[in-house]
Formats: structure tokens, C-alpha cells, sequence
């Protein structure tokens, strides 16, 4: 298939200002604020000097008005969601540590008091959290239970005859494990438990319970350890907590969704336990989002840093030239990253377009969309941070041994990313949720179904897939209607691309769907059944989570300069075309591409990595990195030698 020269060059400017989107101030800001802090010092052995240092530039974010952005004007905040969650995105182009320690601090520790408590948790407790006059942990996780929350197994009894909850660890696998800020600054936790009110367990709740007193020294029944050295994030203090009968008053429940009255008598506004329970953890979701909006940045950064080399490291004398080739004029390193950088610049609109319905929801739109939301960040987030540990170590090996140098960042980058993929939900288990919301359309009366009852509601009530579109409403419905009857020769046509990631959710999920009807009959087993159909379970989720991608993209095109827009729809063809190249074998195996069809593909794959190659440059100059964060050795001199001693 042959392309069409893309014209002249293009200004960054125009793509940054696309890239920055609705947040374009926030991000102007969070830059010149980059400008100011440290750059990343790389990993030590001294992992005191490395919590001492996060601390610090934690103190300078405070003293600078960072954590404002989210919370409440009436507590000194700005009330802008979106705003801080692109604040927060835009910390993950510099030290991993400081994002994170700002995420347990601001985002898990402030955003659960925030989410989960009332007027008088917000009035006690907010300013100081933001002033960091408190210090805070989010004691969610334990030891036995990480993604079955449900499942808790520390306790918080009320004691009605001193209105006070007493909380518990009552055995080892309920120490609350990997808690940010416990093992050194944390002074106050959030403890999720289960409540157990005369005699009764409510579900789990959250609680704030001292952990440490004004000396730093443990509160009584507390016992606090250091989860030491990790392979990456040591500017953090993750550490355990063990509770031994601490008593916290009555009103140290955070009680929006349940509360203990003065007679001991329990009460919430949702009466049924399972509906409670996962409308208390979806106003949790603004961490979930975060993550994936820092595994995000993580990844322009590996790319704007292994580009930048690439463009200057010679390799191989060009035959009767006796010039060195650049390694990004060859082929094979172009497919390596141009590739991986579409598939940045797909998931960076996937993500502003998330974090646009996050900040636009309101309490009383309709339930479902709720679910719907919880369960694209979800996905996001899954399919974010995977890709950023794909991206950041393609990279390395892009940069041979100057991606190996600690001085380069890339290999700090893989150290602190890699746990991105299990924490704030683990990645496998938040596709069978995308894929749990697809089978029941995000009503919200299933979640206490068990596997049975979801067979059988899926059995009921499913008549066939239906494809819910999350952005660029108006251009998709005008590109398919004008497209007319579509042909796969055409590659490039963005219909044809729409059709295909379209086409593909839609058969997966519905042969999913006939797979599942087997658990309904007499004989069937439904944990069995529902265990055996995983792999389609996750196939259907990710088919999912790629098609809104690509709508976000298409949205993105739709807003774009038009200086910038044939160079754009370009990316957009590589991310489209390789996705597609991924999964040839599911294509080919049901007929959507002949192999005739699937070579050229490949072929136009190819052309695209060659069409692109001279703006290769331009697109990660776009993304508006800091100087600071992209100076060093291998940048500064990609001639230089790597010293192998």
C-alpha cells in the first residue's frame, strides 16, 4: 500500500497543545514546577537517604500549593478532580518516589477521608492532611487478602458501653502489608475492617486510627514494622501494621455510607451489603486513575530519552558513504519504539478522556454510569501500566549499554514501574471486572450474584453485545455511515479501523457469552465453567479496552490544529495497524483478514515506522518533558563509550 508523503515539518507546539488538552494550564504548571524540584538522583544503597530526600520535595510540594487542586474550596482547596489527577500524572516524568508518596499521602490517605468520611472528618482532618501537619497511611491491603477486599480480616468491634470501636489484627495474615508511610513518617491510618456491631459483621469499613504519637514513637496496641529494601520506589516507607486491641472513638468511623448512632444501633443509607460495599470503594476510583495516568508519563519519558539516542548513536559505516548510520534510520530499531510511542500517544488520550468522565460524574447521574466509569478505569489502568513496562524495557535495549547505566534513568524507570501492574488492583483481576461489567451492562444488582447467578443472568438477559461509545460520538457514527460496505484492503481507512476493533469486541464477547450459558445447565459446575472460559474472559476485556483507545484517539484527531492532523492520523494508523498485527493469528483464524490482507499489513506497518521516523523527534518534543529530566550522559553525548569496567 503506498502512503502519501506527510508534508514539510511540524511545529511540537501544535501537538503538545492537543496532547495537553483540557488540563493545559495544570500541565503548564506542573512543568515549571518540575523545573524546580530535584531530578531523580537514581537508586542507592541508603534507603534513609533516599525516604529523607522524597520527604523533602514532598514539604516543597505542600509549601507550593500542589495538593489543593483536589480538595473541597470550604478546606482551602480548588475542588478541581481532573485538575489534581493531571497534576499528579505529570509528576511521573521525575522521581517515581515522590509520585507515589504523593499518591498515599494526598490521593489514597486525604482522598479516603475525603470519599469515605463527612463534615466532620473534612473540618478535623483535611487542611492538616494537605499541610502535611498530618501524615497519613491508607491501611487497606493485608497479608492474606490483597485483591478479595471483601475478605478483610482485621476487625473494628464497637464497645457500646465506652462508644468506641476496638480494632484488631487476630492473626498474622491480617497484618496490614506494603502500607505507605507506615514503616517511617505515618502518624494516622486509614484502616479498612470489619465492622462488627452487636455481634454482627457489616461489611468493610474504614476507620482512622492513630499509629504513631507527636514523638514518632508508636501508639499503644500499634505495632509497626519496615517492609526494608524493594527492588524499586525506596524514597517510600512501606512498612506493616498490627493492630492489638486499639480503641478509637465512635467518630473515627468515616461514615458516608454507615454509621454507629449513639445507641449502638447501625445504620446506611444502602441497605444491601454487597451494593454498600462496592459503592464504597468505587469513590476510591481517583487512585486507580492516577496510576494510570503515572505509568503514563513513565513512558514518554523511556521514549523521549531512547529517541533522543537514537537520533544521535551511530552504528555500521552506510556502504561508499564512510558515514555512520543513525540506529533510527534502521528498520528494525523503528520498530521497536515508533510502535511503542503510538501506542503512548493512544493511551495518553484514552487517559484524558477518563479523566474527563471522572471529573465531570455526578452523585446523581444514573448508577450504571458509575459502574461503567469504574470499570474503563479499570481496564485504563491495566492496560497503562503493562504497556509501560513493555515500553520502558523495549527501551533499555534500545539504548544497549547506556540504557543499563543508572545515570540514564531507564533502568530506575523499570525498577519503580514494575509493581504499577499489581498495585491499586492487580491487572489480571481488573480485566475479569471490565469483563464482568460488559456481561451485566454495569447494573448494579449483580455484584452479589456469585458465578451461578451471573451465568444464569447472562444466560436471561444478554441478547447480544452492544457497543457503548465513550468519546467521539458524532465523528465515529458520520465516518461509518459515509464509509459505505467496507472492504479490509483498506488498511488506512480510519472506518475500516473503527469497524475492526469494533467487530472484534463484539464477536469476542458474545462467544463469550455462549461459553458461560453452559454453567446454567444441571450438570455443570459454574466456578468450573467461569474458570475455564478466563483466558476469554480476558481476551473480551482487552478487545474492549482497545477499541475505546482507539475512540479517544479518533477524538483527539477530531480537535487537533490542522497543521498537526495528517502527522497525527499517521500515529494513529501505526497504533491501529500494529494493535491489529498483535493479534493477527484471532483475525485470521475467523476471516477478518486473508493472508494476502495480513502481509500487507505488516508491509504498511513498515511504511508507517518509515514514514514517521523524521518526526520521530517532533513527537516526543511534544510531550513538553522538563530539560532537567532528560539531561544526562547518554542524551548529552550518544557517541559517548560505555564504560563496562
Amino acid at each position: 500500500m503506498k502512503l502519501s508523503p506527510l508534508e514539510g515539518s511540524v511545529d511540537p507546539e501544535a501537538l503538545r497543545r492537543v496532547l495537553d488538552g483540557r488540563w493545559e494550564a495544570v500541565r503548564q504548571t506542573a512543568r515549571t514546577r518540575m523545573r524546580e524540584l530535584e531530578p531523580p538522583a537514581g537508586e542507592t544503597s541508603d534507603v534513609e537517604e533516599q525516604r529523607e530526600r522524597v520527604l523533602a520535595e514532598l514539604h516543597k510540594l505542600a509549601e507550593g500549593g500542589y495538593p489543593g487542586l483536589g480538595f473541597p474550596k470550604e478546606y482551602g482547596g480548588q475542588g478541581d478532580i481532573g485538575g489534581s489527577v493531571v497534576s499528579f500524572e505529570m509528576l511521573g516524568l521525575g522521581d517515581l518516589s515522590l509520585l507515589v508518596k504523593t499518591g498515599v499521602q494526598w490521593g489514597l490517605f486525604g482522598g479516603a477521608v475525603q470519599a469515605l468520611g463527612t463534615e466532620r472528618h473534612h473540618a478535623k482532618y483535611l487542611r492538616a492532611i494537605m499541610d502535611l501537619e498530618l501524615l497519613g497511611c491508607f491501611a487497606m491491603t493485608e497479608a492474606g487478602h490483597g485483591s478479595d477486599v471483601a475478605e478483610l480480616r482485621t476487625t473494628a468491634t464497637y464497645d457500646p458501653e465506652t462508644a468506641e470501636f476496638v480494632v484488631d489484627t487476630p492473626d498474622e495474615s491480617a497484618r496490614k502489608e506494603y502500607i505507605g508511610n507506615a514503616a517511617r513518617d505515618g502518624r494516622m491510618a486509614v484502616v479498612f475492617a470489619q465492622l462488627v456491631v452487636d455481634g454482627t459483621s457489616q461489611g468493610v469499613h474504614a476507620l482512622m486510627v492513630p499509629i504513631r504519637d507527636d514523638k514518632g514513637r508508636p501508639c499503644a496496641g500499634v505495632r509497626i514494622g519496615d517492609c526494608g529494601h524493594k527492588g524499586g520506589l525506596n524514597g517510600v516507607d512501606n512498612g506493616r501494621l498490627f493492630f492489638d486491641q486499639v480503641r478509637v472513638p465512635r467518630e473515627a468511623l468515616l461514615n458516608r455510607f454507615g454509621d454507629v448512632d449513639a445507641d449502638g444501633v447501625y445504620r446506611s443509607p444502602i441497605d444491601n451489603p454487597s451494593r454498600r460495599f462496592f459503592t464504597m470503594l468505587g469513590t476510591l476510583i481517583r487512585g486507580r486513575v492516577s496510576v494510570a495516568g503515572g505509568a503514563g508519563s513513565a513512558s514518554k519519558t523511556a521514549l523521549a530519552l531512547a529517541v533522543t539516542y537514537g537520533e544521535g548513536r551511530r552504528q555500521f559505516e552506510r556502504p561508499g558513504t564512510g558515514t555512520e548510520v543513525r540506529i533510527l534510520d534502521y528498520l528494525a530499531h523503528q520498530r521497536k519504539l515508533l510502535p511503542a510511542l503510538a501506542t503512548t500517544y493512544a493511551m495518553h488520550f484514552a487517559q484524558e478522556e477518563l479523566v474527563s468522565a471522572l471529573h465531570d460524574i455526578k452523585e446523581e447521574d444514573e448508577e450504571w454510569r458509575q459502574r461503567e466509569l469504574e470499570s474503563r478505569a479499570a481496564g485504563i489502568k491495566a492496560v497503562s501500566t503493562w504497556h509501560a513496562t513493555k515500553v520502558i524495557q523495549t527501551c533499555r535495549e534500545a539504548c544497549g549499554g547506556a540504557g543499563y547505566l543508572t545515570a540514564n534513568r531507564l533502568t530506575q524507570l523499570k525498577a519503580d514501574t514494575d509493581v504499577f501492574t499489581t498495585f491499586e488492583g492487580d491487572n489480571t483481576v481488573l480485566l475479569q471486572l471490565v469483563a464482568k461489567g460488559l456481561l451485566t451492562r454495569f447494573q448494579h444488582d449483580v455484584d452479589d450474584l456469585g458465578t451461578l447467578g451471573l451465568a444464569r443472568f447472562v444466560a436471561e438477559q444478554f441478547a447480544e453485545a452492544l457497543i457503548e461509545r465513550t468519546a467521539a460520538r458524532s465523528t465515529i457514527a458520520r465516518l461509518l455511515t459515509a464509509r459505505g460496505e467496507p472492504s479490509e484492503a483498506d488498511l488506512l481507512d480510519r472506518a475500516w479501523q473503527l469497524e475492526a476493533f469494533e467487530d472484534r469486541e463484539k464477536h469476542v464477547l458474545e462467544g463469550l457469552v455462549r461459553r458461560l450459558r453452559r454453567a446454567t445447565s444441571d450438570d455443570a459446575d459454574p466456578f468450573e465453567v467461569f474458570n475455564d472460559a478466563q483466558d476469554h474472559v480476558l481476551r473480551a476485556a482487552r478487545a474492549h479496552v482497545d477499541r475505546i483507545v482507539l475512540e479517544a484517539f479518533v477524538a483527539a484527531l477530531d480537535r487537533c490544529d490542522d497543521s498537526a492532523t495528517d502527522l497525527l492520523g499517521r500515529v494513529c494508523d501505526l497504533y491501529v495497524l500494529s494493535t491489529i498485527e498483535a493479534d493477527r493469528g484471532w483475525f485470521l483464524e475467523h476471516g477478518r483478514l486473508s493472508p494476502a490482507t495480513s502481509k500487507a499489513l505488516i508491509e504498511t506497518v513498515n511504511d508507517l515506522c518509515k514514514a514517521l521516523r523524521p518526526h520521530a523527534r517532533t513527537l516526543v518534543d511534544a510531550f513538553a518533558i522538563p530539560e532537567n529530566l532528560l539531561d544526562v550522559p547518554m542524551t548529552r553525548d550518544p557517541q559517548a563509550p560505555v564504560d563496562r569496567t
